[in-house]
């Protein structure tokens, strides 16, 4: 009887979500995790929470069932993925870019950050559409991306 209960309770709370404003599905967000996503969605939102729902009643998946899961998926999906970048800027590394007949600095900083004209950014991205007018891969603008280390 406690089962048919618990389930009842949980069905009620997951179909709640679709009707819940957004404000609401964020204080729930932030119940179960640290961060929010960087391009929220409510399909992705919703989703993570029914399943957070559904660990906290039922419990998470067995660590076998989600390598199992995780080896599945690397070895059967079709979505090509870069390898992750090992490339690592020591602080006080000067990268040199000529662009439009001008020569440009920038420093890398021991925050992770990065100097350029006196001013602070934490990405070379901005860096990049500031000096280029336009949006750039700050990394392969610089000359980072694509090259083997």
């Amino acid at each position: 009887m406690r089962d048919i209960l618990r389930a009842n309770q949980i069905s009620e709370k997951l179909h709640a979500l679709p009707t819940m404003k957004m404000p609401e599905l964020w204080a729930l967000w932030d119940q179960f995790f640290m961060h929010r996503p960087a391009r929220p969605n409510r399909t992705h939102i919703e989703s993570r929470l029914i399943y957070k729902l559904q660990e906290q009643a039922y419990g998470a998946l067995p660590s076998s069932t989600r390598d199992m899961l995780a080896d599945y998926g690397a070895r059967f999906s079709k979505i090509e993925t870069a390898a992750p970048s090992t490339r690592t800027l020591l602080p006080g590394t000067t990268l040199m870019r000529e662009f439009d007949g001008h020569q440009y600095k920038v420093t890398v900083l021991p925050t992770g950050g990065y100097e350029f004209d006196g001013q602070r950014y934490k990405s070379l991205s901005a860096i990049a559409k500031l000096i280029t007018g336009t949006q750039w891969s700050g990394p392969a603008f610089f000359g980072l991306k694509g090259k083997k280390t």
